[in-house]
């Protein structure tokens, strides 16, 4: 089951993701190890500059454009957010860097640098535990900077607190299944990896 929780702009975003693509559905295995009837490919949605745009373009009411006015710097987890995160930079005419993972663990590269006391928005794409999120702002806190607010297209989290403003376009609820307990499995419906195009079973 698929459920809005909330919605943050006007903008039919159900009805988007429909469109482009973003929302599968089948069998998949998530990255949490649960499977899941469906799955949340914002990269799809993110194709079109043009949609993605007039997403942002409202969100910026949503951040408020107080906070994106004293803000110096937009930084995405790579890979899936980089796109969200230039958009929403590029919107509110801001700098825009990304941070990788290297050896498990987020850290900044390709000469990017955060300075003491500079004021950063973190965007990512869809946020579910909020690791990679977590994982910034200590970067940040490290360099003294101050991260005014997460930003994301999707929150499927549950709990998760960044003890900054957290802003979203989406909020879904969406069933998922502990493997010995999966009805798609029992259906014996094929399952899938996203991100890879091989078969599990």
């Amino acid at each position: 089951m698929l459920k809005i929780i909330d919605q943050k702009i006007n903008m039919d975003v159900l009805k988007i993701f429909e469109k482009t693509g973003a929302i599968m559905k089948g069998h998949f295995k998530l990255t949490s190890g649960y499977h899941s009837e469906y799955y949340l490919q914002c990269a799809k949605l993110l194709q079109y500059p043009d949609i993605t745009y007039k997403i942002v373009d409202e969100l910026q009411g949503v951040v408020g454009k107080d906070v994106l006015g004293k803000t110096n710097t937009i930084i995405s987890p790579a890979v899936g957010a980089i796109v969200f995160g230039y958009m929403l930079a590029y919107v509110s005419n801001k700098k825009m860097i990304f941070a990788e993972r290297k050896n498990e663990k987020m850290e900044l590269r390709r000469g990017f640098e955060i300075q003491k006391n500079e004021r950063i928005i973190i965007a990512e794409d869809v946020i579910t535990t909020g690791g990679s999120v977590k994982e910034i702002i200590e970067i940040c806190n490290e360099r003294g900077a101050q991260v005014e607010a997460v930003v994301s297209i999707v929150d499927r989290s549950e709990k998760t607190d960044f003890n900054v403003p957290y802003h979203y376009v989406i909020k879904f609820e969406i069933d998922k299944y502990d493997p010995s307990e999966c009805p798609l499995c029992k259906d014996n419906l094929e399952l899938y990896y996203p991100g890879s195009r091989n078969i599990l079973r």
